[in-house]
């Protein structure tokens, strides 16, 4: 007896270096035994891309990376796509398929939304809605325009109670139905990964606190590298590295030079491989000024690292982790905990193992996807 295999078609701007993206690859390389599986881009040559399973296929738009491109095609492009959703989605996206995911908010979520009789629609949300747009003209434009995209969905799911919360009362009586399921991550990838060798070594005569993210106005690293500059005034010594890259780099940078802090703020730029980094850091820091569930943090707890994170939706993720420290959002109050961990050098929290598992939300995400 022959039977029918579901396709599905999961689409992200690209596959580069980030923490939606490589939950996206766990969860298609774990999934694509059961489901067709297709993913879609906007933009080619993201570094996870040779992390997909040989049986998953890619289509995208342009085969350029978005660094590749101009000033001009930068701004040109997301406006097109805004304005031509429907010949966009007939001429690359519209295919055979059961399911299409739109896994990130945004251009995506605005071009998987074109109706299509024969499939069913899912939007993921992983971000705090009532933050990701901002306060300019532009950005109330576009959170009009996306709640009437939104509801062309049949299904929304979020990475947090959290974010379901907050959008619920930015867009109250949506049409579609919603449900939270968690971010997946491949633990055993995590850990064998972990052990690779690199040629880099921590200073552990003082805290290293090492960070993992994307170098944007959200992740609040100019804040963090003001709350380093007085701690170092104040004689408490640390080091702090971040991994990632982003359009935030060169004015990061320039404020690290401003401030003479070269030898002791350092910026790694972006890693195919961050977690040996993870492995040996003292403490892993999520000092975001506003988060998603935070897929890092789950890396950090597979690697059974000390975790302080500031008062966001990303608290979910360390809930039941006796590892991890909770700070509210105001820079004098992160300035005290870490001069606090530094004085203590962790003893303020328990260094407790604890047993990973996430297998439930692989079950939770094939019923998704199975359901009429």
């Amino acid at each position: 007896m022959i039977v029918d295999v579901k396709k599905v078609l999961f689409g992200i701007t690209s596959l580069t270096l980030g923490g939606a993206e490589r939950v996206l690859v766990d969860m298609v390389n774990k999934l694509s035994d059961t489901f067709d599986i297709t993913i879609f881009t906007i933009y080619g040559k993201g570094e996870l891309e040779e992390d997909l399973n040989e049986n998953i296929k890619i289509k995208r738009i342009f085969n350029n990376t978005y660094k590749e491109l101009t000033k001009l095609q930068k701004m040109i492009i997301p406006l097109k796509i805004l304005l031509f959703q429907k010949k966009f989605y007939q001429k690359y996206i519209q295919g055979d398929y059961d399911v299409e995911v739109a896994f990130l908010e945004g251009p995506i979520t605005r071009l998987f939304s074109i109706k299509n009789v024969k499939t069913k629609k899912i939007a993921w949300i992983h971000n705090d809605i009532s933050k990701v747009y901002g306060n300019s003209i532009k950005a109330k434009i576009k959170q009009i325009i996306d709640r009437t995209i939104y509801n062309k969905y049949q299904k929304l799911i979020f990475v947090s109670q959290d974010n379901k919360k907050v959008f619920d009362i930015r867009y109250p009586n949506m049409k579609p139905s919603e449900t939270v399921i968690y971010n997946y991550i491949d633990s055993e990838k995590v850990i064998k990964k972990s052990e690779e060798k690199i040629d880099f070594k921590f200073d552990h005569e003082q805290m290293n606190f090492l960070t993992v993210a994307r170098l944007v106005e959200q992740k609040g690293i100019d804040r963090l590298i003001r709350i380093h500059r007085e701690l170092i005034a104040n004689h408490y010594a640390n080091k702090f590295y971040i991994i990632g890259d982003g359009p935030e780099r060169q004015k990061l940078e320039n404020i690290i030079k401003e401030e003479h802090l070269q030898k002791t703020f350092f910026l790694l730029g972006a890693k195919e491989n961050p977690y040996p980094y993870m492995k040996q850091a003292d403490m892993f820091c999520l000092l975001s000024k506003f988060e998603g569930y935070g897929m890092v943090l789950e890396e950090a707890k597979i690697l059974n690292k000390p975790i302080i994170i500031t008062n966001t939706a990303a608290r979910e993720a360390v809930e039941n982790y006796k590892n991890a420290i909770i700070v509210e959002n105001e820079e004098h109050e992160i300035y005290n905990k870490l001069k606090y961990v530094i004085e203590n050098h962790l003893k303020v929290i328990q260094d407790e193992k604890q047993t990973y598992d996430n297998q439930h939300i692989i079950k939770e995400l094939e019923n998704l996807l199975k359901e009429e």
